[in-house]
């Protein structure tokens, strides 16, 4: 008989002073997809955080390689499933800032209140999905009935309930079914007649305002050093919008209408008004757009492209203010009708590289409600 050793190992006071390592994900519901958080706690309290991405990677920059300028706008249209509209935008606009290409007036303004109604259909959700992270489970109802009445107009001009695929190089994919402005502006009038529900079921709640002010506060610097944009970057006071400060589309003479909301305080309630701040507004310039398409004569919402639609040579780089953020999309073509690269920077993989700043020194008990006021989508960051 082999014999054996047992040894006794006595620990007392030594673990007081030992980290632990905790794992969030990567299949966590409060994490908004596959995401992982790699924490490392003193008792409560999070010393480090590690944010670790790459399990929704689907290679889409490369994939952008293999597809002409027609099939980029379908790769593109997914990685922020929330706002689809607006991340086809940011590929055509490129593509067309390379052929030179102007775009119909008419088209110009559809895209811009396509881009706002879209705003709002990604705003709703995490609207009513931050409470829920918090125990409110009330708003997600009231969010989703929003949401509905505007999807169905987006759905019916688009054919698409998500992924609409209504965006083409030089213009949009056709135009508008008859009555179709009645119909969006009575869902924009609707909608905005219940909005109060997430100021005073929302904001006045005092155990909401109780979880998130003073909770996760992310300075300007910070937001400055990793890139943060959006509704979160002007949260911390960092008064940038490129709707206002780069116009593109009709943004430039929607001075009038367009307001970019600040709060100084760069903490969770300060990032969840500047959320619902912005999707009041987006309705307002909703409305805008639709008085202006109502006086522009009919014409084209298009333009005539050849067979074989090839860039020149050359790059270029666009941007757009994305619901979450700042999209940017590097396009480099060699004269063919695929991209030589098109490298595409999205808002949610800078937003969520704060956490690494945000975390460390706040209570576990706080970390969703951090993690939930950043208000990214997974697929934004692994694309």
């Amino acid at each position: 008989m082999t014999p054996t050793t047992e040894t006794m190992v006595g620990i007392g006071g030594a673990a007081e002073g030992t980290d632990m390592v905790l794992n969030i994900g990567p299949q966590h519901p409060s994490t908004h997809g596959v995401l992982r958080l790699k924490l490392v706690l003193d008792g409560e309290r999070i010393v480090r955080a590690e944010p670790v991405i790459g399990y929704m990677h689907r290679g889409a920059e490369k994939l952008f390689e293999a597809r002409d300028y027609r099939q980029i706008i379908m790769l593109a249209n997914r990685h922020d499933w929330l706002s689809a509209f607006s991340n086809e935008l940011g590929v055509v606009l490129a593509v067309e800032r390379m052929l030179g290409m102007e775009v119909p007036e008419r088209a110009v303004w559809l895209r811009t209140l396509l881009a706002e109604l879209n705003r709002v259909l990604n705003h709703l959700m995490f609207l009513g999905s931050y409470p829920l992270e918090l125990g409110g489970i009330t708003p997600i109802f009231y969010a989703f009935t929003e949401r509905e009445e505007l999807q169905h107009v987006m759905e019916e001009v688009s054919g698409g309930r998500m992924h609409y695929m209504f965006n083409r190089v030089g213009g949009l994919k056709e135009d508008l079914p008859a009555g179709w402005t009645t119909r969006a502006r009575g869902a924009v009038a609707d909608v905005r007649s219940r909005m109060d529900r997430f100021d005073d079921l929302v904001l006045g709640n005092e155990i909401f305002r109780g979880r998130t002010r003073g909770v996760g506060v992310l300075s300007p610097e910070a937001v400055h050093a990793y890139g943060v944009s959006g509704p979160i970057g002007r949260a911390s006071g960092v008064d940038f919008d490129l709707r206002r400060d780069e116009p593109y589309l009709a943004y430039g003479e929607l001075g009038d209408v367009l307001k970019v909301v600040t709060r100084e305080e760069g903490d969770c309630l300060a990032r969840f008004e500047c959320l619902l701040a912005q999707t009041h507004n987006a309705l307002d310039l909703a409305d805008a757009c639709l008085d202006r398409l109502a006086e522009l004569p009919p014409g084209p919402v298009n333009q005539r492209l050849p067979k074989v639609l090839k860039a020149p040579e050359g790059h270029t780089y666009a941007w757009t203010e994305n619901p979450l953020g700042i999209n940017g999309y590097y396009l480099v073509s060699k004269g063919e009708k695929t991209p030589y690269r098109l490298k595409l920077r999205s808002a949610s993989f800078n937003n969520i590289q704060a956490l690494t700043e945000l975390l460390p020194g706040t209570l576990v008990a706080d970390m969703v409600a951090i993690l939930g006021s950043l208000f990214f989508v997974v697929g934004d960051i692994d694309k």
